[in-house]
């Protein structure tokens, strides 16, 4: 069975390490805000000025004026700080953030990611992602294994315009967790109940398959 978005939520917040800086993207990266072991101390950072990002608030804590990139209202830990959108990149471009977490269109086994236009489409735009891709080695895209009219999204060449090239190291979809080295997909884990043919048949790109492939914890 494919994973939730919040089951993708919470493998991707296993990815987490303490003391981490985390930039989260758009969409179901976001809600791994959530998802953050009670005993493990994470910064989240957002590109519009925000350094310690908490889980999302409750009706009695909303304060309009608190959100993220997305526009969302958010919470702060303690020991948060505020400051401006030309600070929190030269964060970003600087290399000081420890793990990036992001959406996408697409994905190809050497590394590249399409994830802001599709052309003839309105999409919400780049944001900060070109940033992002250029300034953190340690890159996890979250996404949906294939489209709606069940086109793979795991390609061996992308097809949109690209966001980044020869950048992601690892793919969590709804399906399974995918690791991209020497030109192509590696398969690591499995969701619960998903087997290895239908991620196969699934996959697009040059895809590498251990003899034991786990299932997935969450």
């Amino acid at each position: 069975m494919a994973l939730t978005r919040e089951q993708l939520a919470q493998r991707v917040a296993q990815e987490f390490q303490d003391g981490y800086y985390v930039n989260l993207g758009i969409g179901i990266p976001t809600l791994a805000a959530n998802y953050i072991p009670k005993d493990m101390q994470v910064m989240l950072q957002s590109e519009n000025g925000l350094l310690g990002m908490g889980p999302f608030p409750l009706d009695e804590e909303v304060d309009a004026d608190l959100v993220n990139a997305g526009k969302q209202t958010v919470t702060m830990v303690k020991g948060a700080s505020l400051f401006c959108s030309a600070q929190s990149f030269a964060m970003i471009r600087g290399g000081h953030v420890d793990l990036t977490v992001l959406g996408a269109f697409e994905v190809d086994c050497q590394g590249n990611i399409a994830s802001y236009m599709i052309p003839g489409k309105l999409i919400k735009g780049m944001g900060g992602a070109m940033d992002l891709v250029a300034g953190a080695d340690n890159i996890i895209v979250t996404m949906t294994h294939a489209s709606k009219s069940g086109q793979s999204k795991l390609l061996s060449q992308c097809t949109l315009p690209l966001t980044g090239k020869n950048c992601i190291k690892r793919v969590l979809t709804d399906l399974a967790l995918m690791d991209i080295e020497g030109g192509k997909f590696i398969l690591r884990e499995r969701a619960p109940g998903v087997s290895v043919d239908e991620i196969i048949n699934l996959t697009s790109g040059d895809l590498t398959v251990p003899d034991y492939v786990p299932e997935m914890s969450v």
